[in-house]
């Protein structure tokens, strides 16, 4: 008898490849215009630092309990780029500084989970299930997606790498998908092995996850039929940039992609961060500028946006590097973002106006910010994808 694990490891198995082009590739297009509101959601798993990628370099006691990595003031050798007169990004982010000006891209400072748990996977768990103290076998990007019917494309929610995030798990179908440029037709008798399996499955959840899965399988190798060079000159860099590049692929494939998902992790910096971060943001910073780049005009449909479980320490520790904190800054990114701008209330960095006098405050509720783009780019209802959640008076990230 068929069991639902091995029928997940089968399917995973044949994630190799198949040759066979879908008939409904042009149903699943979407609309005759080609419009389709897409976002992006990008995790830094590790707890970046918030406090040296946007520096609030107005801050003297930014440098006073940062004196060995703290980001020197604008205008100084290695300074941080000036945003505002107040703010600045890292070094490494100058490729974002023109999309900072043209007004694509936003920031939202001192933001994060109302709830203080400092255990990466647990603060992982319940951000990604947009139910901070709790966690929930599904996501918040899968509850945003609509029910599937007969024309939603197999791809329309697709996580680049090797498993399904908790972001994705739910009742809407999700795929998985390692690298997409490796993804290629290999061996058509073990796709038939499992086209037959979803068939003759007696449990219709299970059967219907099997066909969308084998669908989507189709679909990305005819996608991957035709050779890709990303446009405008765009470089990505690492792991990440691939990730982006694969998502940047499927969105210009017009292949109904409604919302997708890419990690980056190595940002638990207990020691020697001002050895660890450069390098790391560098690969962040240069793929995301990238991918604006590649998308050139279709970046008027899409809204990407980044997080990170909690935020370092506001003080350095004894090895030049930050512990697990609080507060953390988060970028919004797209052609309907209202950019060029810091959102958020600045709580300070005084020891009484840190979290537990240690950490960065968190003033705005990382589902204010998700929330708000699921309800007025995806125009989906936010109390759905955050249950129990309230969202109040908007930021105003999105132009109106």
């Amino acid at each position: 008898m068929l069991t639902r694990r091995y029928f997940i490891k089968s399917s995973a198995v044949v994630m190799a490849g198949f040759g066979i082009a879908p008939a409904w590739l042009a149903r699943a297009a979407g609309p005759e215009d080609g419009k389709r509101k897409i976002l992006i959601s990008i995790f830094q798993r590790g707890a970046a630092d918030g406090l040296n990628i946007v520096v609030p370099f107005f801050e003297k006691r930014y440098y006073d309990i940062r004196p060995s990595i703290a980001i020197p003031a604008p205008g100084k050798p290695n300074g941080a780029i000036d945003l505002d007169g107040r703010f600045a990004l890292h070094p490494q982010l100058q490729p974002l500084k023109p999309l900072w000006d043209s007004g694509q891209l936003a920031i939202v400072h001192a933001a994060g989970s109302p709830d203080g748990n400092r255990s990466h996977f647990e603060a992982q768990d319940q951000m990604e299930s947009g139910t901070p103290g709790r966690t929930t076998e599904d996501g918040w990007l899968n509850r945003t997606l609509q029910p599937a019917t007969p024309s939603t494309s197999p791809i329309r929610a697709v996580a680049m790498g090797s498993k399904m995030p908790r972001t994705l798990r739910g009742t809407r179908n999700a795929i998985a998908v390692g690298d997409l440029q490796q993804f290629q037709a290999r061996d058509q008798s073990v796709a038939s092995i499992l086209e037959g399996m979803y068939a003759s499955t007696p449990d219709a959840q299970m059967g219907a996850q099997g066909k969308g899965t084998f669908d989507a399988m189709k679909m990305i190798d005819s996608i991957n039929r035709t050779a890709y060079t990303p446009a405008n000159g765009a470089q990505y860099v690492g792991e990440f940039g691939n990730a982006l590049r694969g998502i940047a692929r499927l969105i210009k494939s017009d292949a109904g992609l409604e919302v997708a998902f890419a990690d980056i992790g190595g940002w638990d910096h207990h020691s020697n961060e001002n050895g660890q971060l450069p390098g790391l943001l560098n690969q962040f910073g240069t793929s995301l500028a990238a991918f604006a780049r590649d998308m050139g005009d279709r970046m008027s449909d899409i809204v990407l946006v980044t997080m990170s479980e909690f935020g370092r320490t506001a003080a350095e520790d004894g090895n030049n590097g930050t512990d697990h904190g609080h507060g953390n800054a988060m970028f919004v990114l797209g052609g309907p973002v209202n950019g060029g701008k810091v959102y958020g209330t600045w709580p300070g960095l005084q020891p009484e106006q840190l979290f537990e006098r240690r950490d960065l405050q968190v003033t705005t509720d990382f589902r204010a910010v998700l929330s708000e783009l699921v309800r007025d780019h995806l125009s989906q209802p936010a109390e759905r994808a955050f249950p129990g959640y309230k969202l109040g008076d908007p930021l105003g990230l999105l132009k109106t």
